[in-house]
């Protein structure tokens, strides 16, 4: 399958229609051209495409939102980090230029203007962030691995948490997922608390350890049925002091950012923000916003799990205690960011129910490891392989989606075992282009419109999503396709692999 060179896009934002015209006449040979007549527009069609947008020419003096409000909102929603500025103005004092870099812009062009020198300044912006952009993805593909095998530790070690407490690991998951859905919402509330990818990335992980320092509180109180005593609740808080103390006392790793965080929430995910938690009794922003968001998202789940002690509560009550104040205050910002998550929140909750028993893996090892401390490590490892193993597969069946790998050298065509049999075809299959049982599949038609989905992927917008209609089991069915594109180094012009799923239609809710 081929893909056609995209132009890059670029944003003209600017109230006068002649400015754009002339903009649009230097560039349009060589870029696609979106225009906005005042800033309010420009930020709509910024919302819509996203990192998908490689520059913006942006005037300052427009009606509705001028050009430093445009950048203010950039900066809010982190865009532009991703997606350079070129500012076009006859507003050429230095006061207006210096505020403009400090918003971020990365140049500044003065009316009247060279229409080369506009076009090369342009282009070179667009090859230096791509490169930069480039420069970034093999450094996070270089971690990858290292951060995977990070989580996948923590997850065993917070998983043995769980089997003494004598809850599902389920627990930890969901807290995981609830931390990372507020701290994303929060961040799109306001930049109060200047989180980056990064630190909602490490926050998430560090959640895993908020209860590690449960395992040394004696099992009868963990998994105590019944009321517990004051003497045995006053046993039960020390877990939060005593999860810092092991973290504080590791030998290593103290200036890593991710032990640093996970010894906040530990010692801080039970304080309140009136005040009355424990065991500082820190108040309001005293509390490390990493501490408040999992504190609020161990409350929900543990209000909407079951437990030794207690039944579930449905989500719409566990929402109204914890509002209602009757599980302590907190932040109310995370209170609306927790109503306004709402169905997203249940949506991936339910997921990660699925993809619990694909999980069981890491719970195996979990109890193994609890239970039998005496195996090798070259046993532990097997047992890890194993699971990684199994995993693509039954995942592949429990969520009842026909998931698939392609790579173009050799052409290659790679469904799970349960795909396979959904559509009468092999796991691996050779040159799938000229296979005959694909093209009956999709016929000519599909096969159009597969391609140009892909199309639509570029270097920069690796993920794309598309309908398109196929005959299975002698039916007529559209299914949606879920697709990224894996690009090769140095050549931008087309992917090397690609995986995905797809979904038939009218199942998507």
């Amino acid at each position: 399958m081929s893909i056609k060179q995209n132009k890059k896009r670029i944003l003209i934002v600017d109230d006068s229609e002649m400015n754009r015209d002339i903009l649009k006449d230097i560039l349009e040979d060589d870029f696609e051209i979106l225009e906005a007549e005042n800033g309010a527009i420009g930020v709509e069609l910024l919302k819509k495409y996203s990192i998908d947008i490689s520059l913006v020419l942006l005037d300052i003096v427009m009606p509705e939102m001028d050009g430093f409000e445009v950048l203010e909102i950039m900066n809010q929603y982190s865009w532009i980090e991703d997606i350079p500025v070129v500012m076009i103005s006859a507003e050429g004092s230095s006061t207006y230029i210096r505020k403009a870099y400090e918003l971020g812009v990365t140049d500044f062009i003065s009316r009247p203007f060279d229409d080369a020198i506009v076009y090369r300044r342009v282009n070179n912006t667009i090859m230096l962030y791509a490169k930069q952009r480039k420069l970034i993805d093999m450094v996070a593909d270089q971690i990858y691995e290292n951060e995977r095998r990070s989580q996948l530790m923590i997850s065993i070690l917070s998983h043995i948490v769980e089997f003494r407490n004598g809850e599902s690991g389920l627990h930890v998951v969901h807290v995981q997922t609830i931390t990372e859905l507020l701290l994303k919402y929060l961040n799109k509330k306001t930049n109060q608390y200047h989180l980056t990818n990064t630190d909602i990335s490490l926050i998430s992980v560090a959640s895993a350890l908020h209860d590690i320092g449960k395992i040394a509180i004696d099992e009868n109180i963990l998994n105590k049925p019944g009321k517990l005593t004051d003497e045995e609740f006053t046993i039960m808080k020390t877990h939060s002091s005593v999860g810092y103390d092991m973290l504080e006392q590791l030998p290593f790793y103290q200036d890593e950012k991710l032990v640093s965080i996970a010894k906040e929430i530990c010692r801080w995910h039970h304080e309140r923000y009136d005040g009355r938690g424990y065991p500082d009794g820190l108040k309001g922003d005293e509390i490390p916003i990493s501490a408040q968001v999992v504190s609020i998202a161990d409350v929900y789940d543990a209000l909407t799990s079951e437990r030794v002690y207690k039944k579930a509560f449905s989500h719409d009550k566990a929402i109204s205690m914890i509002v209602n104040g009757e599980c302590g205050t907190f932040n109310p910002l995370l209170l609306e960011c927790l109503q306004e998550l709402g169905t997203q929140l249940q949506d991936e909750l339910k997921q990660n129910a699925m993809s619990y028993y694909v999980d069981e893996g890491i719970q195996d090892v979990a109890e193994v490891i609890h239970q039998h401390s005496e195996l090798s490590a070259s046993e532990k490892t097997l047992q890890l392989l194993e699971y990684e193993r199994s995993k693509y597969d039954f995942f592949s069946n429990k969520s009842q989606e026909i998931q698939f790998e392609y790579a173009s050298n050799p052409a290659m065509l790679k469904l799970s075992a349960w795909s396979a049999e959904q559509l009468h075809l092999d796991e691996i299959i050779l040159d799938p282009l000229d296979d005959s049982h694909i093209i009956d599949i999709f016929g000519e038609k599909g096969l159009k419109t597969f391609e140009e989905g892909l199309a639509q992927a570029t270097l920069n917008q690796t993920d794309v999503e598309f309908d398109c209609e196929m005959v299975l089991n002698n039916e007529k069915q559209v299914y949606h396709f879920i697709i990224r594109t894996v690009w090769e180094d140095g050549h931008s012009h087309k992917y090397t692999k690609f995986f995905g799923k797809m979904i038939k239609r009218d199942s998507i809710r």
